[in-house]
This record gives structure tokens, sequence and C-alpha cells, in this order.
């Protein structure tokens, strides 16, 4: 059983509110904008709310490549429990020998360990659990399951923890209960507006518009566009919070080498800048899933890259290596078929389109070094 995206982030949202409870001891956060005479930010002309995001390209609907027929051919590489479900990747990947220092471990969904040459370790959308409390209770009690556990990182080894970046403030992207657990000794990278989801306990927070960049140790993180939207409470006649927060994208360059996750993100020209301004790009975390629904499938493929659109990106970015990510058995199947109906189509997709970079698959808990 699919939920809605849209269902989600309204489904039993007030209880979001209810359940705020204020914690003794509290802290203040440490709270930095930062600025430069790169930064890009727009914001929508509806009338209003002026104060809302925007995509750069929030109108485009020009799709390159589309599959029409038979999408989900089998797959020698993948093999299954079921019709596509709860699957494993048995194929082999192609060799890369790029020499960039960079090595990733996929934790499941949109979660990543990075670690760089220079030695610094950074995490990406960590979401270590379900969703935060108490919309994981109105998930369970809406569809009947969450998702399975994620591979699970050690205590000393998250310890280590330089920086954790979040492109967006969605729950499969967002849950406080990490923060709580990572602590005040990493950086906090996130989008504009971004801090308030935050607990007062003492965290360092630096929001960023797009095209702004940090350093992390020898390490440049550089907030880039994505094509998306952002929410995460909604109270009828009360409150909501659509488009308040930024979203996007992050490029990591260490030693002179670059590494791209994209977000939650559609097909846009917003790639065909980003190469503008890094060049190409020496390996790319994509994202390939949660665009399928029978319902609304114009509005999930313009926020999320169907597998062929994440082709056409890599190429857009000179993506001399890419990772996809998004689907798997520790994804919460928002916007797929099944757990692994995204990497079957894939599969087709990269003979048909014949894609001249390699690409690495993962399974949840496997990592890779380029």
């Amino acid at each position: 059983m699919v939920m809605s995206l849209k269902k989600l982030t309204t489904l039993l949202a007030s209880l979001v509110v209810a359940g705020s409870v204020v914690t003794g001891c509290a802290s203040s956060n440490h709270v930095t904008q930062i600025e430069g005479e790169n930064a890009v930010i727009k914001h929508t002309n509806e009338p209003g709310y002026e104060d809302r995001f925007s995509n750069i390209y929030d109108g485009f609907k020009a799709y390159p490549v589309t599959c029409t027929n038979d999408c989900y051919p089998a797959s020698a590489d993948i093999e299954c429990e079921s019709d596509m479900q709860n699957c494993q990747f048995v194929g082999n990947n192609p060799t890369v020998n790029s020499h960039t220092g960079f090595n990733v471990t996929w934790l499941g969904h949109a979660s990543f360990l990075l670690n760089t040459a220079s030695g610094e370790q950074i995490l990406i959308d960590p979401v270590f659990g379900q969703f935060d409390w108490p919309v994981n209770w109105a998930f369970r009690l809406a569809e009947g399951f969450s998702r399975n556990e994620p591979a699970e990182v050690g205590e000393d080894k998250l310890a280590q923890t330089d920086a954790v970046v979040y492109s967006h403030i969605h729950y499969d992207h967002f849950n406080k209960a990490d923060i709580a657990e990572l602590g005040t000794k990493p950086e906090y990278l996130v989008p504009l507006g971004f801090a308030e989801h935050f607990p007062n306990r003492g965290y360092t927070i630096k929001e960023m518009a797009w095209y702004t960049s940090k350093n992390v140790g020898k390490t440049s993180i550089h907030f880039v566009p994505a094509h998306h939207f952002s929410n995460r409470i909604w109270v009828p006649y009360l409150y909501e919070d659509d488009n308040a927060t930024l979203w996007g994208g992050w490029v990591f360059e260490s030693e002179g080498k670059t590494l791209f996750f994209a977000g939650d993100t559609g097909y846009s020209p917003h790639f065909k800048d980003i190469k503008a301004r890094f060049g190409e790009i020496d390996v790319c975390l994509l994202p390939i899933a949660s665009y399928f629904s029978e319902t609304s499938p114009k509005w999930y493929r313009k926020v999320h890259t169907t597998p062929e659109d994440a082709i056409v990106a890599a190429q857009d970015l000179g993506c001399k290596a890419v990772v996809p990510w998004g689907y798997g058995n520790a994804s919460w199947m928002m916007g797929d078929k099944t757990s692994h109906s995204a990497l079957f189509r894939l599969m087709k997709m990269k003979k048909q389109i014949n894609p001249a970079m390699p690409w690495i698959i993962l399974n949840e808990g496997e990592q890779a070094s380029f």
C-alpha cells in the first residue's frame, strides 16, 4: 500500500503542534545565515506569500526522455522475495578509478555517510528510524506499516561526525530524534528558514541560500538549487508552512574533487546551471524514486526524478560516476510501486539511453570508494 506524499504532510499534522513540549535546561542555538555575492534566492510572487520560496524553473515541463511501455522488465541483477519487493542487487558494479578520496556509505532512502580525502566525516540527510513522533503514529494508523530499519551506524563512528547537512525539512529527510542523538559537536548546515525547527539545545546551525558555501575542515560545502518544495506542519485554518523553508542539494569539494548530492528534486535546467558553476562532477548521488502516482503523475514527476530523468541529469552534470538512491528495503515507498520498482526501471533505461558514466548500485549499508 502506497501513501500519498500530500496526504502524509497533512495527516494528523496538528498532533505535531499539540505534541510539542518545552524541555528544561534549554540552551540557545548558535544560528548564522551564510551570505555571499553569488547567493541566489527566489521567492513566489503569489500575493500575501511573497516571503515563501520558489523553484528557479518552476514551470518546467519539457522532459527529454519518458519510458512509455514495459518500464519494469525482469533483471537478472536483482533478486527479490516477491514481485519487485524486498530485493537485493546481486549484479557486478563497474570499476571506478577516479582517485577522488570520497567514500560513501548508503544508509538507506536518502541518508549517506560521507568521508572525504582530507579526513572530514559528513552525514547527509540522516534519518535513523521512523518519522518524528507523533507523525510516525499517524502513518502507522493510516497505512498499517513503517519502513524497515535502515543500516546502523555505531556510536563510535557517529561521534566522528564533523558536519550534518540537510536538503529540506520533509520528515523522511530530517528527524529531530536524530539531532538529539548526534548532539552539539557537529556543525549543522541547512537551508534558509530551517533553524527554527531545531529545539534550543546549543546547536551550531548555518542557514544557507543557494550558491553559498561553508568550509568544514579542508572540505568546501556548497548549497545548490533543487526542484522541489517544503512543508512540515498543516493545521486547518490555523497554521501552514508551505515553502517557508528553502530546499536544495549539496556539492562537496575536497582536494580539487567534487561530490554532488541532489536532494529530493524533479528534473529541470538547474542541473546544467550547477555544472556551469562547478564543472563536471566527479561523483553524483542522484534520486531515482518517489515519482509514481496513478492520480497525480505530473505533480509527482515535477518534484521527483524518474530513473530516466536521473540519467539525463547525470549527463547534464557531467557526472563521472553515479550512485542512485531512494529505492530500497528501508524506504517508506511513498510514490513508488514497490520497494525496488525504480531500480528495475533504471536498469531498463540505462540500456536504452546508454549513458557513458558508470552507475554504482548499492544495497543499504554498503559503501563505495571513488
